[in-house]
């Protein structure tokens, strides 16, 4: 008998432990929104935020001088119900994947025609426009990547670097 309860408790002991850590595991680059107004233009960008954790993300995580998705896991995507001026250039309304080749001082921020399409599958062709913007440094280390929807901007930020992109 005492056997028995012994190995009842052993495994009530295992199952909880077993259903705690299941609640606590959080994805290691959990979806994220961000939405506003640019102009009148309902903007919606939806991605899968990575954290920092102690690696050097630019240059290194993310090499320059290649096509990154703009975040991790599903492509990025950022849709407008208006048509926008981006650094000049116009962007329809709709639906886009954000792709991002990064350089030391500045970046090359895409937006793709088809946004299912993640950086493995890019294909230049179906780009819908190209800008390039000047990075600047972080006023502070974002653990966490984010986006942020202002008045008159874009800004992709992560670790130590801001990635804006105008919009009118």
């Amino acid at each position: 008998m005492k056997l028995i309860t012994k190995t009842v408790m052993l495994f009530i002991a295992v199952l909880t432990t077993t259903l705690v850590t299941a609640q606590d595991k959080k994805p290691a680059s959990p979806p994220a929104t961000a939405t506003g107004k640019i102009n009148g233009a309902n903007i919606t960008i939806n991605y899968s935020s990575p954290f920092v954790k102690g690696r050097v993300i630019w240059g290194e995580l993310v090499p320059y001088g290649k096509v990154w998705r703009a975040g991790a896991n599903k492509p990025t995507t950022f849709e407008t119900d208006k048509a926008l001026m981006v650094e000049g250039k116009e962007l329809p309304a709709g639906k886009y994947a954000v792709y991002v080749i990064p350089e030391k001082e500045s970046a090359t921020v895409i937006f793709g025609k088809d946004p299912t399409i993640g950086f493995n599958n890019y294909d230049e062709s179906k780009d819908q426009i190209r800008v390039t913007v000047k990075t600047k440094k972080s006023a502070k280390m974002n653990e966490s990547l984010i986006y942020t929807i202002n008045k008159d901007n874009v800004t992709l930020i992560w670790e130590n670097l801001d990635i804006p992109v105008k919009i009118k």
